[in-house]
């Protein structure tokens, strides 16, 4: 590759810098010489700035292949916990080709607006089986909504998407009393709900959840498991299709 002359000087200024290191280190460097180097590395940092945008992109990618490969080993790890778990809710075709996993959050206001491309997504493609995974990780209100929508689901599973669309779509936010208005609206009785909540409490898959997360370096929602690929946010229908297609096709996110 051909080098202007000013990107020539710049790439030999820094071969002189970096050989000047590692042949003499800062301790061999009199007072004299310390000072004439730290003002030649300011120099060229202000004549050339972008190197420093050109060394955090550098870091930013070397981070986030890192989080990947380290999201993929989990992915790996964990498929009966991610795709699996018995106190999760499968929507779409229960034997679809791909599985597209959703951690969500009742309090999530991304979630919300997910919630339009999961229905997208399983009404243009009849082969996609989708978990919903609750994931309450905004306050004490998202857990309480969680504990009553295991407790629906137990009681009514039948019901549990009208459910999901009604309470996460409401106006205001979801708590114990909203949770249980929504359910009680779907013809389960408040004294049934408190009943099974009493007596069958979430809290262990709430835990198993966080711990998935963890595992999974997920710290927010929405966030998706979609073949060997973890993906943090509301990345859109048009993403999440692409990536199914692609697993269909080379049995990965990314061909």
């Amino acid at each position: 590759m051909a080098l202007f002359p000013k990107t020539l000087m710049a790439v030999s200024a820094a071969a002189v810098l970096a050989s000047l290191a590692f042949f003499q280190p800062a301790a061999a460097l009199d007072d004299n010489q310390k000072k004439e180097f730290g003002d030649f590395i300011k120099q060229y940092l202000m004549e050339h700035p972008e190197v420093l945008l050109d060394a955090q992109a550098a870091l930013d990618k070397k981070q986030e292949e890192a989080r990947l490969t380290q999201a993929n080993k989990a992915v790996a790890e964990n498929k009966q916990t991610i795709f699996n778990a018995k106190y999760d809710v499968t929507l779409g075709n229960p034997k679809g080709d791909v599985t597209v996993v959703e951690f969500f959050d009742y309090n999530c206001g991304y979630c919300r607006h997910a919630l339009s491309d999961m229905d997208s997504l399983l009404q243009k493609d009849k082969n996609i089986r989708f978990v919903l995974k609750e994931f309450p990780i905004l306050g004490p209100d998202s857990v309480a909504a969680s504990k009553v929508s295991d407790a629906f689901r137990k009681l009514a599973p039948e019901k549990y998407a009208d459910f999901h669309h009604k309470l996460l779509s409401s106006d205001g936010r979801a708590s114990e009393d909203s949770a249980i208005e929504v359910a009680t609206s779907l013809g389960v009785k408040e004294d049934d709900i408190r009943k099974e909540m009493a007596a069958s409490p979430n809290s262990e898959s709430v835990k198993e959840t966080y711990q998935l997360a963890t595992d999974l370096s997920l710290t927010g929602t929405p966030s998706y498991i979609i073949g060997n690929e973890a993906i943090s946010g509301a990345v859109g229908v048009d993403v999440i299709a692409q990536k199914v297609d692609n697993v269909r096709a080379c049995g990965k996110t990314t061909c």
